[in-house]
């Protein structure tokens, strides 16, 4: 059976697209789509990525209306905060540590709900 390799885009509605663009390459890293077909676009590194649905009454996306998040992998939270909060943003870090890795909390400037991801255990292991 062929199977997908990855995700090769998130794809979402935005109010201000440049500006909501730009704080996600300017916070967290994520490169802005390129301007040309010739030029690449931001590449991830290898890693456990999760496609999962959730009930349509999930408190985990917050607003009722809202219906996606994004989870980012990320080496090392506690670096990854620490520089978020220098930045003025408000970010909650989830104090249980699961087998799975840690975990921390942030919404971009339109309110959409973004994680970030420290893996540990199982999912620390090598590419598949």
């Amino acid at each position: 059976m062929e199977r997908v390799t990855g995700i090769g885009g998130l794809f979402f509605r935005a109010q201000d697209p440049d500006a909501l663009t730009r704080w996600y390459a300017e916070q967290l890293g994520v490169d802005a789509p390129p301007p040309s077909y010739d030029e690449s676009s931001w590449w991830q590194e290898a890693g456990p990525t999760v496609l999962a649905a959730f009930p349509a009454d999930s408190e985990h996306f917050g607003r009722p209306t809202q219906t996606w998040s994004v989870n980012f992998r990320v080496a090392d939270l506690d670096a990854m905060v620490a520089q978020l909060q220098g930045a003025g943003l408000e970010v909650e870090v989830d104090p249980e540590r699961y087998p799975n890795g840690r975990f921390a909390s942030l919404h971009d400037p339109e309110g959409n709900p973004v994680q970030l991801w420290e893996p540990a255990g199982a999912d620390l292991r090598g590419a598949p």
